[in-house]
């Protein structure tokens, strides 16, 4: 129930096909993995770019 199937799977590509056309559908592709690795890139640079600022702010804040 909570996985999809290969009939599923044919209906849902099928159905991006008739929406998009096959021309579109590698742009789209492309789109989508650029955009991952982008947002992936800006955790990491967010994770350690702000855990040492975050942590001081807070300390200072709390302090005055």
């Amino acid at each position: 129930m909570g996985r999809i199937g290969t009939t599923e799977l044919i209906i849902i590509l099928v159905v991006l096909l008739l929406l998009f056309g096959a021309r579109r559908i590698p742009e789209i592709a492309r789109s989508i993995g650029q955009s991952l690795n982008e947002f992936k890139r800006g955790l990491k640079e967010g994770d350690t770019g702000e855990n040492g600022t975050n942590g001081d702010s807070d300390k200072t804040e709390g302090d005055s």
